[in-house]
Parts: structure tokens; sequence; C-alpha cells
């Protein structure tokens, strides 16, 4: 008797921890139970996927959705609808909202609200603070909680833990990987008046490379003092890639698409302040290091950064205007597109969007395409020539930098615990979004 399964995805060319290879996968009870050559004669679902490439469940461990605060610019519905557009099954939010993320109650909403609201599956950053520093072993281990955020230099928000002393509280109170903000919040307040007032340019002047770099390499001193694993978000220079690449040890690396992909002075000249984030697109000369990086196996993680501001807010003269720009939906077209030009390989992109994000972070049952894992899949057409363009962008802010954009990748479907979310830019009749599960806190998790 045929075995039973709610979906079968036939003819697929999976890409996974096997390699790349034509095969059918069967879903069951929201998990990969089948891969290979399967009957599908009694399936609940078929979808004939021949010709396009099915990827593992693409995870953004770096997305700022907003809510609760900010919701005129994002909520956790936007947020997570632009996500599954993108192919983006999964996202980690952090935790600079209104108010701050910083307890289990602010967790505990957070995951409520999101719950049968978001589209994608979610989990939350714990926000460090000097004042919760010492309760942060406790508090990283809220249901739905993905980890800490420090913040050393500020940006949006109001987190900010400048000084080494409480870097260091927060780092030796808990055992969970930290994920940091690394720029020198001293050097950026002593470099203050290089800002000029409507001049956008100046912006990457004054959050120079050594703000990033000192403060990069106050972290990894004081993570080894403490014993803690870190995670060194959004990498943005050559500099900080080659510092990172000997301590590997204890440090995780993520950068984004937009510090691959644009460069200064042309992102400036072009989309003046809508290019504005921190920290700061650079000039040329660093792209060629974090692409190094990519292909060494520096980079673990390509996380988005999304962190959108309405056009009203952008379009304020520097240094009045927000920094940040949306990200989640563009993630995976822009990677793909540096995958058709040679820059990186699609096994290398699955690993930097699912795989990494399994085993850094912990993950019990996402980020493998794999026999008993949740069945999140992002099926794609690598062929797709279109080009971006706002009209698509789902995000409350309605723009993105990549605006013009001709990419070659597209996502056609994404799926989530085996049910179809998005397909063909069409979203299903609901949505379905759970907390992510992590190994570190299986106990609070059941």
């Amino acid at each position: 008797m045929a075995e039973t399964f709610d979906l079968v995805i036939k003819g697929a060319t999976v890409a996974n921890h096997a390699g790349v290879f034509e095969a059918d996968v069967g879903v069951r009870g929201g998990k990969t139970v089948a891969i290979g050559s399967l009957d599908a004669s009694t399936a609940g679902e078929v979808i004939d996927a021949k010709g396009l490439h099915l990827l593992p469940g693409v995870i953004d461990t770096q997305v700022h959705f907003r809510e609760p605060g900010n919701t005129h610019k994002e909520d956790l519905e936007s947020g997570s609808r632009a996500a599954v557009l993108g192919g983006v099954t999964a996202v980690f939010e952090m935790p600079n909202t209104s108010p701050l993320t910083t307890t289990f109650d602010a967790i505990a909403d957070k995951v409520a609200r999101g719950t049968d609201r978001m589209w994608c599956d979610f989990a939350f950053y714990m926000g460090a603070t000097p004042d919760n520093a010492k309760d942060m072993a406790e508090l990283e281990t809220a249901p739905g909680c993905c980890g800490v955020k420090i913040f050393m230099g500020a940006s949006t928000g109001n987190l900010l833990v400048p000084d080494d002393e409480n870097i260091f509280e927060v780092l030796r109170h808990g055992r969970r990987r930290v994920a940091v903000h690394c720029e020198d919040e001293p050097r950026m307040n002593e470099r203050q008046p290089i800002r000029e007032t409507g001049g956008v340019h100046s912006h990457p002047v004054w959050r120079d490379e050594e703000t990033a770099l000192r403060a990069t390499t106050r972290l990894i001193r004081l993570a080894r003092k403490a014993g803690r694993r870190v995670h060194v978000l959004h990498v943005t220079t050559a500099e900080e890639m080659a510092f990172l690449a000997a301590h590997k040890d204890i440090a995780s690396v993520e950068t984004t698409p937009q510090h691959l992909t644009l460069s200064a002075p042309d992102c400036y000249d072009r989309l003046g302040t809508f290019a504005q984030m921190n920290p700061p697109i650079r000039d040329s000369r660093h792209l060629p290091g974090l692409w190094e990086a990519v292909a060494n196996g520096v980079v673990d993680v390509i996380g988005s950064d999304h962190a959108p501001h309405t056009r009203e807010e952008k379009a304020k003269p520097y240094p009045a205007s927000p920094s940040g720009m949306p990200g989640v939906q563009t993630l995976l077209p822009v990677m793909l597109s540096h995958v058709a030009a040679g820059k990186l390989s699609l096994m290398r992109l699955v690993d930097l969007t699912s795989g990494a994000a399994n085993r850094i972070f912990n993950l019990r049952d996402k980020g493998r395409l794999a026999v008993g894992y949740d069945a999140d899949y992002t099926l794609v057409d690598l062929k797709g020539e279109w080009t971006i363009d706002d009209s698509w962008i789902a995000s409350k802010c309605g723009w993105t930098p990549f605006n013009g954009y001709k990419a070659t990748g597209k996502p056609l479907g994404t799926i989530v615990r085996g049910k179809r979310v998005m397909w063909e830019g069409s979203l299903a009749n609901a949505a379905h979004g759970q907390p992510v599960r992590f190994q570190e806190t299986i106990g609070a998790e059941g």
C-alpha cells in the first residue's frame, strides 16, 4: 500500500545537505518525512516543481518589524507578509521596539501578537541593558527568544550598552549566543561635528571604519574574558573580516545583501538618505574583502537588517533622517542574482540562509531540508529574470533601495510547516505563524 502524504512536491531540483539533485519530497504532519522517488497517488496535495529548485526555508536572522511602537512604518503582520513574498519562512526580530523587548512580559506579548497573525514563523531577541544585565541568564530562556542583543553603538531606538563594564556584565550572565551591533559609541560622539547638515555622504565618514573595528575588537576581548559566544552583526569592513577570521572559535559573523551589493559614493548619489543605515554602506574598496569572507567561510549568515522607515521620515535632511532600510523581501532575490553572476554557489547560499542559522542558534527543527525537520521550503526559479520595483514591496514603507534592480532568480513559493503561505506572488487565505523552537530552551518550550 502506498505511503500517504499530506503534500508531495514532485520533480524538484532539491538543494540540501546531500547536494543538488532531482527528487520528490513528502510531507506529513508539518514535517519532511521522505525524500526520493515517491508515489503521490494518495497525497492530499501535489505540487509539480519540475524545473524549479527547492531550498530549505530561508531564515532571516535580523529584522526590525517595529511592533509594538512604531507600527505606522511596519508591524509583525506586514513585515512577515513581505518576508514570505520574498521566500523567507522564519525571522528573528530585534528588541528596539517601544516598549523595549527587555523582559519576559515583553517577549510573551510579541509571541502572542505574532501567533497565527504572522505569515512566517518567528523568534525575538531579548534586548540587553545595563539594568537587566544580571538577569540575562534567566531572561534568555523565555519561550520564543532566539538570543540576546547588544547595541554597542546608538542606532534606532533606546537600547545602548556602550561601556566595557556593562557589556561584560551582559556577557557573563547566560550561555546563549549574543548578537551584537558593533559601533564604538565614544568615537561616534567625538566625531559628531563631522556630520554635514544635508550631506548624507558624510554618514560613512562620521561612522567610519575605525568606529566599527574598534567596537568589534573590544567585543572579542570581552567575549574571551567572559567565555561567551558572540554573533557579530552586519559586518561592513574588510578590516573587521580579517580580524574576525582569527576568532572564529568564539564569534560567528553576519553580513547583509546591501553591504555586498551597494557602495559609496554611488548609493548616496542615487538614493540620498534612503541609502542611510547603521553601520553605513561603505566605499567600494570593502566589497572584495566582504566577498572574500563569504568565499572563505568567515561569514556564517546573511541577514537583511530589515529596518523600514516611511518615505516622509527618510526624506528629512541628514542627519535628522533615520537610519535603516527594508530588506527582508529582497534578501533572497538579490543573493540569487549574485549566484547567477558567479559570486557564490547555490550550496553556499543555502548554508548562509538556513544551515548556518540551524547551527549557530541551535534550532530544534528548522534550517535543514531533511527528514524529521519542519517542512519549511523556498521554491525558486533560478533562471527567472525580472526587475525589482517599489510596487512589489509589501512592507508598509513601500520602497526598496533595490528599486530598478535587474534580478536573476525569483521566489515562487514559500511553504511553512507543509502549508503554502505564498504561491506565485499571492498569499494564502490565513496566516499561521508560530514561535521557533531552540535546543537551548527545551525545558521552557516543551
